[in-house]
């Protein structure tokens, strides 16, 4: 069972944005959230930002700024849309800027930016209308970014994480999934975020990008960052302690720690001037 259960579409068919308890059941533990989930490469960051016009970025689901503190960082002026207030107010107290309403019905009252981004976030969008949206708020040669991770744990930590997540949460439609999903079948939630951008007829051609890094996790790390994923945000406290005294016992064989291969993929388009 993949490590970001609930956070990718689970088959082609899925409509994860129609699950509004699950997506905005993270903020349950903001601070978590900010300290345990990782950031995005560097090299992506200035890729859209070079790739731009400007600097005004409108950051979608911009949760607890772990996205928009590298485009601050970069020199860009941000805006966050979130619609989970406790994850608002955790950003705001960090210095953003931040409007609290779903991308479809936040009111962009004539604003424009030279780049929208998606952090870990646009499966929580309704890829039909936030595509149409984000075109309406890019100026002329604006970017759209649409950007998240894919990350596997390894065999030894995945399948204990699986059989555990089973005992504790026998009835949850999560279940029945593999313990670690193949790379392509999110490369293809990729592909169809590109198909549903080209199909506004308002961007260029899409690209979908690629970037391989690795990062390694203790024992303590890891059981950190697990609460913060779609799977287990809505466990109970027994439930969850069940999963994490697994996980950690399968770390703990591997000696305390592992390396984890993150691929970070991105689907891009710029918005095609008006005629």
């Amino acid at each position: 069972m993949p490590i970001l259960h609930g956070e990718q579409p689970e088959q082609p068919s899925a409509q994860p944005h129609g699950s509004r308890r699950m997506a905005e059941s993270f903020g349950a533990d903001a601070q978590r959230y900010d300290r345990a989930r990782p950031g995005y490469p560097d090299a992506l960051v200035t890729r859209i930002v070079t790739g731009s016009p400007g600097p005004d970025v409108l950051d979608i689901g911009c949760g607890t700024v772990i996205a928009a503190r590298q485009f601050q960082a970069a020199g860009c002026a941000v805006l966050g849309i979130e619609p989970d207030a406790r994850m608002a107010d955790f950003a705001r107290a960090r210095g953003l800027r931040v409007e609290v309403a779903t991308f479809e019905d936040w009111q962009p009252a004539g604003r424009t930016f030279d780049a929208v981004v998606a952090a870990q976030s646009w499966h929580w969008v309704d890829p039909v209308t936030g595509a149409v949206k984000a075109a309406r708020v890019l100026r002329p040669g604006g970017r759209l970014a649409i950007f998240g991770h894919v990350y596997e744990p390894p065999t030894e930590v995945a399948e204990p994480f699986a059989a555990a997540f089973r005992r504790a949460a026998p009835d949850s439609p999560l279940n029945g999934q593999p313990a670690r999903r193949p790379l392509d079948l999110y490369q293809a939630a990729y592909a169809r975020f590109a198909d549903k951008i080209r199909e506004t007829g308002q961007f260029k051609d899409p690209e979908q990008w690629r970037f391989d890094w690795e990062q390694s996790y203790t024992r303590d790390q890891w059981l950190d960052l697990l609460p913060t994923t779609g799977g287990l945000t809505q466990l109970r406290p027994d439930q969850l302690a069940e999963v994490l005294q697994a996980v950690g016992g399968a770390i703990d064989s591997l000696g305390g720690r592992f390396t984890m291969s993150y691929t970070t993929l991105v689907a891009t388009a710029v918005r095609a001037d008006a005629s």
